[in-house]
């Protein structure tokens, strides 16, 4: 949060993995809940920087959600995303997504493609029926950063703004040093064609404040 307001945000969203991801952590219910009381303590020591409460909570393999909805309600901010079962069908990986963007306190889809350049193609997923259902359902897509991701790739950032579904740029910083990554998602934003107004987080937190509610309904 330091680092951030040092160069000139007004806010972060904290996005631990949820329980899934074992390699990384990842957050039980109780383990989350207590990070995000651990938040709330610290923001009030802030005067003009937000730190939002998040999660990026992994899409099971048979559908779903990891965490449970009475625990992502208490969330400021919540990415879904797909680690695992990647080489399943089209169709299923599909479906996993848009079931996903069903819910009521997803935000947004991370990562969407799954790929990691020169290293993992992406799966298999339609995303044009993904854009739908984002569009549909009133939520983002995230165009990740980070320069081994770049994940929306530039393609796919103009189809989403043809569809209407707004960007949120993230660094998927680990790391103070992994959000200098943000200036490779704004090049990649531009070079598919986003400007400023289709990017969710360009705002200053007055506008972000209110335009959050939107995405969780």
């Amino acid at each position: 949060a330091a680092a951030a307001s040092a160069l000139g945000y007004e806010y972060i969203a904290i996005t631990d993995h949820s329980q899934r991801v074992t390699v990384a952590n990842g957050l039980n219910a109780e383990r989350v809940l207590a990070q995000w009381q651990a938040i709330d303590r610290l923001a009030r020591k802030w005067r003009n920087f937000h730190i939002l409460k998040g999660i990026e909570v992994d899409i099971l393999e048979g559908g779903g959600l990891d965490l449970p909805d009475d625990v992502l309600k208490e969330a400021d901010w919540v990415v879904a995303s797909v680690h695992f079962g990647q080489n399943q069908p089209r169709d299923q990986i599909t479906r996993r997504m848009i079931d996903a963007l069903k819910n009521p306190y997803v935000c947004a889809i991370a990562h969407p493609s799954g790929r990691l350049l020169l290293e993992r193609p992406p799966y298999e997923v339609d995303l044009d029926a993904v854009l739908r259902a984002a569009r549909d359902y009133g939520k983002m897509m995230e165009l990740n950063a980070h320069p081994r991701r770049l994940d929306l790739d530039d393609v796919a950032c103009a189809a989403a703004k043809a569809y209407g579904v707004p960007i949120v740029i993230s660094t998927d910083a680990h790391s103070v040093n992994g959000l200098d990554a943000m200036r490779y998602g704004i090049l990649q934003a531009r070079r598919g064609g986003l400007s400023k107004t289709d990017v969710v987080n360009t705002r200053s937190w007055r506008d972000l404040k209110k335009l959050l509610p939107k995405y969780r309904k």
